[in-house]
C-alpha cells in the first residue's frame, strides 16, 4: 500500500483518527512565532516525497537524487547522495531529475522532466532504498520520451509519456525489479478528435494514482480519470475542469505561449481525499503580455462523490504579488522558438525563467491531502496548510515564507507533529532544500511581505462551468518549453519518431 494511502485509512479510523482528521494540526502559543523546526540544504532541489515509514525524505536534484534523514525535525541530514546518474550510459548522464516517487523498498527516478536533445538518455532508474543511506541501483529502462512526473504504486510505475503526439500515459511493471511496459491510455484515442488540439497545450503533466483510478492532470484539457485497475487496459472514466475542446482547437499559434503559461487552464497536479469524494486540483501559471491577469494561479476543490457530474466548489486563491510574470529574455524566446531541441539544456527551463525583480512567483505548485487539511506549497509565497473540512470554505491555519531565500515546489504531510516543505533550487543559487515544519496552527511574525494585500482568498461556485479559471505555469515545463513555440516542440517530437 502506497504510504499516502495508508494515511488516509488511518485518518478515517482506527486509534490515530482523531488526530488525523485534523490532519495532526495543533495549537501554538500566541506569543511564538511560526517557523521551521530544522532546514538542511540540498543544491538543485526539486520534488521532495517521504518514504512510507516518514523517517526518511527523497528528493529530485535535477543530476541526481538526495535521502534526508528526518527523525529529528530539528537536524534533518544527508544520508545519501547520488549525482551524475547513468554517466556511463551513451548519451548520459541522465538530466532534469525533478521528480522521484517511492513506494515501500523501492525509489523510482524519473527524467529527463522536459524534451532535450534526442540523443541524451531518457527513462526510468529503479533503486532499493532498504537503507536509505546506502541507496542500490536495482534496474533502468531506456524510453523514448520526456518524463516529467511519474507514480510508484503496488509494482506499477505511471509515468507522463509526453511524445509529442498523444501524450499518453505509461504503465510500467517493474515487479522483480524487471520493468516492462504493460499499457498505455491517451485521451487521443479515447477520442480522436483532442488529435486537432496542439500536444502541448493538452500535455500530460502529472498523475496521481488511488484506489485503481489514476487521476491525471492534462494542463488546458483539464483533469481525465482513467480505471487502471486493469492495468492492461486502462480506460475513460470521467474528464471535467478543462477548457472546452472546441475552444482549444481555435487556438492561434501565436496565442499558444500565453496559452501554456497563463490562465485559463493549466491544470498541474490532481489528488483526492480517502473516499474520493473530494478532489483538488491545482493550476501553475503567471502573468501573460495580455490584457487580462492570467496568474497566478491557485487550487480548485471539486465534489466527485458522483464523478459523472462533478461540481466545483472553491478555488483557494494564490499569495497577491506586484509581478506575478515569467521572465524569458526576448533571446531565450528566439532561441526557443527556433530550435526543436535543446530547449532544456539551453535554458535550464525552471530556472531560465526569471522571477522579475519587482516581484515572486506565487502560483501554486505540488500539494498533499490528507485527512481534512490540504498542505500547499507556492513558490516564493511559502507554504501554506488549510482545513477544508467544510470544502466550500477552506480555512488558512498556517502561512509561512521568506521569499528572498526560498522557493518552494511541495508541501508533504509526515505526521502529526511535523510536515516538509521542499525549496526549489538552481544554478546554485542556495535556495534548495529540505525544511521541517511543526505541524500545528500559528502564526509568522514579521513575516516578509510580497505586496499589500497578501490574505488568501476563496471564490466559491455552485455549479462546474466549462471555462474554468486555470494556470498556466512554466515551471510545469520550464520558460524553456513556455517560451518554446509549440511547433518546435513537434518537431523535436517528429524528429524522435523518425529517428525510431
Amino acid at each position: 500500500m502506497h504510504r499516502r494511502d495508508f494515511l488516509r485509512t488511518a485518518a478515517v479510523g482506527g486509534s490515530a483518527a482523531c488526530l488525523f482528521s485534523t490532519g495532526g494540526i495543533g495549537a501554538n502559543s500566541a506569543s511564538d512565532s511560526y517557523q521551521p523546526l530544522g532546514h538542511v540544504s540540498i543544491e538543485d532541489a526539486k520534488e521532495t516525497v517521504v518514504g512510507d515509514d516518514g523517517n526518511t525524505a527523497f528528493v529530485a536534484a535535477t543530476d541526481g537524487f538526495v535521502t534526508v534523514d528526518i527523525r529529528n525535525p530539528e537536524n534533518p541530514h544527508v544520508l545519501a547522495e547520488r549525482r551524475g546518474l547513468l554517466e556511463e550510459h551513451d548519451g548520459g548522464p541522465l538530466t532534469e531529475i525533478w521528480d522521484v516517487t517511492v513506494d515501500g523498498d523501492r525509489l523510482l527516478v524519473v527524467g529527463p522532466a522536459n524534451p532535450v536533445e534526442s540523443d541524451e538518455v531518457h527513462g526510468i532508474l529503479l533503486y532499493d532504498v532498504s537503507d536509505p543511506s546506502k541507496p542500490k541501483r536495482v534496474a533502468f529502462h531506456e524510453t523514448t520520451f520526456p518524463i516529467h512526473n511519474a507514480f510508484l504504486t503496488d509494482d506499477i510505475a505511471y509515468l507522463t509519456g509526453n511524445n509529442g503526439d498523444g501524450n499518453p500515459l505509461v504503465l510500467m511493471d517493474v515487479s522483480n525489479d524487471e520493468p516492462k511496459e504493460v499499457g498505455r491510455w491517451s485521451m487521443v484515442e479515447y477520442d480522436s478528435k483532442w488529435s486537432g488540439v496542439d500536444s502541448w497545450v493538452r500535455t500530460l503533466h502529472d498523475v496521481w494514482v488511488h484506489d485503481g483510478r489514476a487521476y491525471l492532470a492534462q494542463w488546458d484539457a483539464g483533469i481525465w480519470v482513467v480505471d487502471v485497475s486493469n492495468p492492461k487496459h486502462p480506460t475513460h472514466v470521467a474528464h471535467f475542469g478543462g477548457r472546452p475542446l472546441e475552444k482549444l482547437t481555435e487556438i492561434p499559434s501565436s496565442d499558444e505561449r500565453d496559452a501554456v503559461v497563463g490562465l485559463p487552464g493549466n491544470a498541474h497536479f490532481v489528488m483526492t481525499n480517502e473516499d474520493a469524494s473530494l478532489l483538488a486540483c491545482n493550476k501553475e501559471a503567471w502573468d501573460t503580455d495580455g490584457p487580462k491577469r492570467t496568474g497566478p494561479g491557485g487550487i480548485d476543490l471539486w465534489d466527485i462523490s458522483t464523478i459523472e457530474r462533478p461540481r466545483k466548489l472553491t478555488t483557494i486563491e494564490p499569495p497577491k504579488t506586484a509581478d506575478p510574470s515569467y521572465d524569458v529574455s526576448p533571446l531565450s524566446s528566439i532561441v526557443a522558438a527556433l530550435s526543436p531541441v535543446g530547449v532544456a539544456s539551453a535554458h535550464g527551463c525552471h530556472e531560465c525563467g526569471k522571477v522579475s525583480s519587482s516581484g515572486q512567483w506565487t502560483t501554486s505548485h505540488n500539494f498533499d491531502f490528507v485527512g481534512d487539511r490540504l498542505y500547499t506549497s507556492w513558490y516564493n509565497g511559502g507554504v501554506k496548510v488549510f482545513d477544508v473540512s467544510d470544502p466550500s470554505n477552506p480555512e488558512e491555519l498556517v502561512w509561512w515564507r521568506k521569499p528572498n531565500e526560498t522557493a518552494f515546489w511541495s508541501a508533504e504531510y509526515v505526521s502529526d507533529t511535523v510536515f516538509v516543505g521542499g525549496s526549489m533550487g538552481g544554478d546554485g543559487d542556495g535556495r534548495g532544500g529540505v525544511y521541517i515544519f511543526p505541524n500545528y496552527t500559528g502564526e509568522q511574525k514579521s513575516s516578509p511581505p510580497l505586496t499589500n494585500g497578501n490574505t488568501a482568498t476563496t471564490t466559491a461556485t455552485g455549479e462546474q462551468t466549462d471555462d474554468v479559471a486555470a494556470t498556466t505555469g512554466q515551471p510545469g515545463f520550464g520558460v524553456g518549453v513556455a517560451g518554446l513555440s509549440v511547433l518546435g516542440f513537434s518537431l523535436w517530437a517528429r524528429r524522435r519518431r523518425n529517428e525510431d
